[in-house]
């Protein structure tokens, strides 16, 4: 930007706001308090961008990434504001390279990217950058020069790929907050590089090919939709049979039993190295959620752990069963989170569309 017009734009004011989605932190204080259900409609009578009342060490988050969503939204804000990008350019290379580094310098370390990058281009395929680009920057005395020179998508320094991903038409992703005490996992670097480069690249083909499947023939993709949206997926591979002519069948039951398997060897793993990805805590919950119908795999998000659960399925009831099935659940408390897949990414919102926003600014 050129000196003169930021000196211009600045010297009108700015006032920074920062509120946060509600499912970014617990809300069981907050349902407690109104003597409501840990439900998915007590949740959405909450207010939104409800305050924590508690310091940041204190709060109880749901690990969806807040900090890197806070930084990459900051940053974006600030572009527009000062007219660096707009809705007519699609600068998310310049967005992304810039709340990479804030992100970065802030946790004191070069992370995975993983959390910038989907808050910037919304649901993708990821392969991260080379921690080597940001060595020279990370560091409070960096030459300025340097670092425009680096965070410039122009200088081709950044080798993060992205490509576009969704779920396949009919599926849904559910997520659930865990509340199992105060353990926080420390993964393995091994541990987490496999999980990722192989398991993570496997499930991705599948689902890509249900999306292809779905694009040549779609009515032959809802009909498998149909026979298997009320069938617990232990049972898909019987369908496949009875349904010789219906492939889609036989390439749903292949993703559930290739996900089992990557389940089994995280547990081996987690295991010999002493690592609580998949806690027996969560074992048994997880088996009992692949037994509604519908659903097509459940498991630990991102290194595993005890506080987050994810399931993925099928048809029009899958989220009611799920959450039924959570509600009942005793040995951990388990409540849904309202977050959904989505492709969007870094949007320019109008205030005016993002409900509850308004009575912030205006305070």
């Amino acid at each position: 930007i050129n000196k003169h017009k930021f000196q211009e734009i600045f010297a009108k004011g700015l006032d920074i706001y920062i509120v946060g989605s509600n499912d970014f932190y617990s809300q069981r204080e907050q349902l407690s308090k109104r003597n409501l259900p840990l439900t998915s409609s007590s949740l959405n009578s909450l207010e939104p961008f409800c305050k924590v009342h508690c310091n940041l060490k204190e709060v109880h988050k749901t690990g969806l990434g807040s900090s890197a969503a806070l930084i990459t939204s900051l940053v974006a804000a600030l572009f527009v504001h000062f007219e660096i990008v707009s809705n007519k350019t699609d600068d998310r290379g310049l967005i992304h390279n810039v709340a990479q580094f804030c992100h970065c310098l802030a946790q004191g370390k070069v992370g995975s990217g993983f959390d910038v990058s989907a808050a910037v281009w919304g649901s993708h395929i990821y392969k991260r950058f080379s921690p080597s680009i940001l060595d020279d920057v990370m560091n409070q005395k960096v030459n300025l020069s340097a670092l425009n020179n680096i965070v410039d998508p122009a200088s081709n320094v950044w080798d993060n790929q992205t490509t576009k991903f969704s779920l396949p038409p009919e599926f849904t992703l559910v997520l659930a907050d865990i509340d199992a005490g105060s353990h926080t996992p420390s993964m393995v670097g091994r541990v987490l590089k496999w999980h990722k480069e192989n398991a993570d690249q496997a499930i991705s083909n599948y689902l890509k090919e249900l999306n292809k499947n779905y694009q040549k023939n779609k009515e032959l993709y809802n009909m498998a939709i149909k026979i298997c949206e009320n069938v617990k997926a232990s049972e898909w591979t019987l369908l496949g049979v009875q349904n010789p002519n219906n492939t889609i069948i036989a390439l749903f039951s292949s993703i559930f039993i290739t996900f089992q398997k990557i389940r089994g060897l995280l547990r081996e793993m987690s295991e010999l190295s002493q690592v609580p990805i998949e806690p027996p805590k969560q074992t048994k919950l997880l088996d009992a959620c692949n037994e509604i119908p519908g659903l097509i795999m459940a498991g630990v998000p991102g290194a595993g752990g005890y506080d987050a659960i994810f399931c993925i399925g099928m048809g029009n009831a899958f989220n009611t069963r799920i959450e039924k099935l959570w509600n009942s659940w005793e040995e951990m408390s388990v409540g849904p989170l309202l977050s959904k897949e989505s492709s969007k990414g870094y949007m320019i919102e109008q205030i005016s569309e993002v409900s509850g926003l308004s009575k912030y600014l205006n305070s």
